[in-house]
């Protein structure tokens, strides 16, 4: 789910595959949100790498972009297939290996740190923790006498950018339409209320999310626009390299036939280079091929096959003969 935000009045929402209509309820944004979901991948639990671009317009909100990714599932229900854990991996990898974003990495309080899936799989994009931020959910979940103040203080396992706390609605709020005017005032009063977070209350709840994500997304696009400009440069050059040479062409040319009949057949042999190999960029699943296939042939056929020829002994030691001394022809 792609939420796009934008500060603005009015109040409303579009989806891309409904562009033409404005929504103003939200309870009928939630419920086209779980319809869309049932209309890509089915009723029961299927999921599907296709997007779904929501537009949010209110004088509520910070203009901000924000990828809602799927939970791992370890064991497949439903119409999920066999490997939907590494399904659903490749397609979180896919949006947080970029390196202009930035990764929430969601915990939940009551579930040990050290064994976060979320921050796994960013520590194996973003190994230096330049772009990961830490969100510690269900805090009001905790067992009676634990807390997660070592963790909220980024003394556990540190992050460059820090955790935030956040304490979401329940199931039973949400069912109940609890205001989310009422559940960020609960989630308020409990950080100042808590003995383990009221000094830190002000660096903790979505609100403070909020403005976090907005102030570090701007200024890590900041720092990511020297790189992306000299990127965008280069290509220019290479593209404008290349117009420069179409500028002259004339498709009689008998040169430029030849040149494009020499490159390609230049291309060819690299591919088929590639493909013996076995660098290329194509993997074949199915069956061997390529390299493989003569790799396999070479050491599993070819010793039966010489096994099963017959020859004379004597007829083969003259012809050997005969050969070595024709390779060496006037050295011999």
């Amino acid at each position: 789910l792609v939420f796009i935000f934008f500060l603005s009045l009015p109040e409303y929402a579009e989806f891309l595959h409904c562009k033409s209509k404005k929504f103003t309820d939200f309870d009928e944004v939630r419920q086209e949100i779980e319809a869309e979901t049932d209309r890509v991948t089915g009723t029961n639990k299927g999921i599907s790498p296709i997007p779904i671009n929501l537009r949010v317009y209110s004088p509520h909100v910070l203009n901000l972009t924000l990828i809602d990714l799927p939970g791992i599932t370890k064991v497949p229900v439903g119409d999920q297939p066999q490997d939907i854990e590494y399904q659903i991996k490749d397609m979180i990898l896919q949006f947080i290996s970029r390196e202009s974003s930035l990764i929430l990495a969601v915990t939940p309080a009551n579930m040990d740190l050290a064994n976060s899936d979320a921050l796994k799989m960013a520590k194996e994009v973003d190994p230096q923790g330049l772009r990961t931020i830490g969100v510690i959910t269900k805090l009001d979940l905790m067992d009676e006498g634990t807390d997660a103040r070592d963790v909220l203080e980024n003394k556990l396992l540190p992050l460059r950018r820090g955790y935030i706390g956040v304490v979401n609605r329940s199931q039973k709020d949400i069912d109940g339409k609890k205001d989310i005017r009422a559940a960020l005032a609960a989630e308020r009063k409990f950080f100042l209320s808590h003995p383990a977070y009221r000094h830190m209350a002000d660096r903790m709840g979505t609100p403070h999310l909020q403005k976090v994500l907005n102030q570090q997304l701007t200024n890590h696009i900041r720092e990511t626009l020297p790189s992306l400009r000299s990127k965008l440069q280069s290509q220019l050059l290479s593209l404008e390299k290349e117009v420069e040479e179409y500028k002259n062409f004339r498709p009689d040319d008998p040169t430029r036939k030849t040149k494009a009949l020499l490159q390609m057949v230049q291309q060819f042999g690299v591919d088929f280079e590639k493909r013996i190999e076995g660098s290329g960029d194509q993997v074949d699943t199915l069956e061997l091929s390529g390299g493989a296939r003569i790799n396999r042939i070479f050491h599993e056929r070819f010793p039966f096959e010489l096994v099963k020829m017959e020859f004379d002994e004597k007829d083969l030691r003259r012809e050997i003969s005969y050969a070595i001394k024709n390779i060496h022809g006037v050295r011999q």
